[in-house]
């Protein structure tokens, strides 16, 4: 039997723009593969989003930096609740080289804050055998929402 670790972690962003800009940066196939699938050093062999209850999106990518190399690294997501512009609950796995090494519940808050948006991201994670743990996925959601708001402020520019 494999051995699991239990864990959670809250993380808090402020963006400087409305929680339906924030909300499409989640629900747009376009602009949710930029800052969530693509990257330096990131090869995206495949990417699907279908954003709504009960819709999947899935990620398959490869990375290659002076770091760190990756065999194909696999994100399958499943969303459980929307309600626009406030909340988004999903469930997702991740597997390196067709072996799971995580599940996660996510919940994706967005409250309207002045001008802006507070978002909030709640992550209940398993992590099998052999898995990178909290601190690395820690780290990986707040890049990731560093790339989110590097979208946003693209998508104010253009």
């Amino acid at each position: 039997m494999q051995d699991l670790t239990h864990d959670s972690f809250t993380l808090t962003r402020d963006y400087p723009v409305s929680p339906e800009r924030v909300f499409r940066a989640f629900s747009d196939p376009g602009r949710k593969r930029r800052w969530f699938a693509e990257g330096e050093g990131f090869i995206v062999d495949s990417y699907a989003l279908d954003f709504r209850v009960g819709g999947s999106e899935s990620a398959a990518f490869r990375v290659d930096t002076p770091e760190f190399q990756s065999e194909e690294i696999r994100n399958q997501t499943y969303y459980l609740d929307i309600v626009p512009e406030r909340r988004i609950v999903l469930a997702y796995s991740m597997s390196n080289a067709g072996v799971p090494f995580s599940a996660s519940l996510q919940t994706v808050t967005l409250e309207a804050r002045g001008d802006g948006t507070r978002l909030t991201l709640t992550e209940h994670v398993t992590f099998m055998e052999g898995a990178d743990g909290t601190e690395r996925r820690r780290e990986g959601t707040e890049q990731l929402l560093d790339s989110l708001a590097r979208e946003l402020a693209a998508e104010a520019v253009s």
